[in-house]
């Protein structure tokens, strides 16, 4: 589903959570970059199939949406914080 010019969701792909179109770059991606310093600018320059209307787009889905994409940011950190306890479990 196109939710904007630059913003899509669909099941088959990130597991349906909202990406810059055409991408595999969620929005929560784009959260977590500017969150740890990286400017709309740094991140074209690390990801040149981007533009800055994707990554504002991005943030601007993230402020309109704030709670649905705090869950799955929340959903993440679980998922990596239980594969790496597994991982730890299996090398004792």
């Amino acid at each position: 589903m196109q939710v904007t010019q630059h913003i899509e969701s669909t099941a088959e792909t990130c597991s349906g959570h909202p990406r810059i179109s055409g991408t595999r770059i969620r929005v929560s991606n784009i959260v977590f970059w500017v969150e740890q310093g990286q400017s709309p600018e740094e991140i074209v320059a690390n990801y040149p199939q981007l533009s800055l209307a994707d990554v504002h787009s991005a943030l601007a889905y993230y402020f309109d949406n704030r709670e649905e994409i705090d869950e799955l940011i929340q959903e993440d950190e679980q998922f990596v914080r239980a594969v790496e306890s597994k991982q730890n479990g299996q090398q004792s």
